[in-house]
């Protein structure tokens, strides 16, 4: 199993879900991967609870940030500095959007927005190292940069993270892998042109599962809408959906050698 227990600078380490309707994710997101909700009992924490799969902490989950704001997956990077980072953000010409901010013991946080508008936060790690569990089904497994502005994104995020876009050609589309010491961390592509006009750049999380038609299925019977029902590639068959709170959010069956 890829058991993780902490995460070296530059590679996503943790993800969460801001919500419009925090019960209706735990129960979707329980049914759909066999998630239990951890919630933290403490005023202090603003509803956030964490989602746990066979023991492991996998992902968190809290109340969006403010009233009409939408459902969203949100990546984290990991990060041994958060202020070094967020100052590097600002000489890339990106915006902190929230300061680094000490959560209890745990660690250290931030927001920031990019110049091609995308959202990404870090995490410096407490006694929280980031996820548990990562690759395994009923885990992250990959996080992607869906960018209106590919150009502007290289930029940003070489300069913040120190990662190194690989572009290639994948059946007349561009894809872009970020590498890090070589090895691949994340992904990018172009925004498609059949996504609405003002739909702006985000990051996607990809989550592993082990039969990927039968999720497919059980989230369409729970309610998900189902934008893409199955597409092969290279690292495995894959799914895009919208949760019933309306947050996108990806699902791979990875092949063996993916």
């Amino acid at each position: 199993m890829s058991q993780h227990r902490g995460f070296a600078p530059g590679v996503p380490s943790w993800v969460d879900l801001s919500s419009t309707d925090v019960d209706g994710s735990v129960r979707f997101y329980g049914q759909l991967f066999g998630w239990q909700a951890e919630m933290i009992d403490d005023p202090e924490a603003g509803g956030y609870g964490q989602f746990v799969y066979d023991g492991d902490k996998v992902a968190g989950v809290g109340p969006v940030s403010g009233e009409g704001m939408p459902s969203a997956w949100n990546t984290y990077v990991a990060t041994d500095d958060a202020a070094v980072t967020a100052d590097r953000v600002k000489n890339a010409g990106g915006t902190v959007v929230m300061e680094p901010m000490q959560i209890f013991e745990e660690g250290t946080m931030a927001i920031f927005q990019a110049p091609d508008q995308s959202f990404v936060s870090v995490w410096q790690a407490g006694n929280h190292k980031g996820a548990q569990l990562v690759n395994e089904p009923g885990s992250f497994c990959w996080n992607e940069l869906v960018s209106c502005d590919v150009p502007a994104a290289e930029r940003f995020y070489s300069s913040v993270f120190g990662w190194t876009p690989n572009t290639q050609d994948l059946g007349g589309m561009a894809y872009t892998e970020w590498q890090l010491g070589g090895d691949s961390i994340g992904g990018m592509i172009e925004m498609p042109g059949d996504y609405p006009p003002d739909t702006p750049s985000f990051w996607m999380v990809y989550f592993a599962v082990a039969d990927l038609d039968r999720a497919v299925r059980d989230a369409r019977r729970l309610g998900a809408n189902v934008l893409v029902e199955s597409m092969d590639t290279p690292a495995g068959r894959f799914a895009m959906c919208v949760d019933p709170q309306g947050a996108p959010f990806s699902m791979i069956q990875l092949s063996e050698t993916g």
